[in-house]
């Protein structure tokens, strides 16, 4: 052998042995994590972390970041999505939009306050396009968007009115609105996913969609495969919890019908785990969460 020959071999095969080879069993869904169980921590730390334990996306909520959306700069969001690229995490949207400024209220009676709050979204929207292409922004956010000096029905009216005046500009951002049916014990407005689904028809714009969290589903009267079966058209977003908040695996909530519907619908968008019981610590809950993932896809049949 050549003396040169010998070197460019050697060189390859180097090259070979750094590479990361696929894994022999890799998790067929695309796994995020929602950030404030990290709320502490400095991004690129808790972005490392994510990373470690497996998760492949982000999902931000913005008061973890700042009490109002101004206070991002342009250099701090280009520095984020540095971030995220330089750790191999894909940002996968935004939720608990409305959190803060606590003045933020998108169905209440008064006008003023609405304008403004919508207003608001639209700058979200912006942060959303900013840290990354085709971002979810999940509208959860119970207390900012209740029955506030207004009947229920008005208010959901309000709702409508207000999603369809950003849609385009949601769209021009490459970001997408799911809307959250969320437990009646938490707000008056949309609380099953098919009146969130009547909202996305009554829309009829790309932009606008819904969602499935396991967590939320106490008004639902069906079992919740067949709602996501049902409404699968209009689902571009999933979170994963027990029905108390913790992470998945904890209590006896059974995954594995809906996931199934997810694998026969090929469903391509993100599960994204979020958690309210922050006790066992983000590392704990984070890595436990994606065993739990690797073993539930185990009992699922992909097509």
């Amino acid at each position: 052998m050549h003396r040169r020959e010998f070197f460019r071999r050697t060189a390859a095969l180097a090259a070979i042995a750094h590479l990361r080879l696929p894994d022999a069993s890799p998790l067929r869904f695309r796994y995020s994590i929602c950030n404030e169980v990290f709320e502490k921590w400095d991004f690129a730390k808790s972005i490392r972390a994510i990373r470690d334990a497996g998760f492949h996306g982000v999902e931000i909520a913005p008061f973890t970041l700042g009490d109002h959306v101004d206070e991002l700069t342009s250099a701090r969001r280009r520095e984020m999505r540095e971030i995220l690229k330089n750790e191999g995490v894909r940002f996968a949207g935004l939720h608990w939009l409305l959190i803060t400024p606590t003045w933020l209220h998108i169905t209440t009676g008064d006008r003023a306050i609405r304008d403004k709050s919508w207003a608001y979204f639209q700058k979200l929207i912006d942060l959303c396009g900013d840290l990354g292409e085709n971002g979810v922004m999940v509208l959860g956010s119970p207390k900012q968007r209740g029955s506030q000096g207004n009947s229920r029905e008005e208010a959901t009216k309000h709702l409508t009115d207000g999603l369809a005046s950003i849609a385009d500009h949601a769209r021009s951002r490459s970001a997408t609105i799911a809307l959250e049916a969320l437990a009646s014990k938490d707000t008056d407005v949309v609380n099953t996913i098919g009146e969130a689904v009547r909202i996305v028809d009554e829309i009829g714009h790309p932009a606008i969609q819904t969602m499935f969290d396991f967590h939320n589903t106490a008004d639902e009267t069906e079992p919740f495969d067949r709602i996501v079966r049902t409404h699968f058209r209009a689902i571009r977003h999933i979170h994963v919890n027990e029905m108390d908040g913790r992470y998945p695996g904890t209590g006896n909530l059974d995954f594995r019908p809906v996931f199934q519907v997810l694998a026969d619908q090929r469903y391509g968008g993100w599960v994204s785990l979020e958690v309210f019981d922050f006790k066992p610590g983000p590392v704990e809950i984070a890595r436990a969460s994606m065993d739990y993932f690797a073993k539930l896809e185990k009992q699922v049949t992909f097509p």
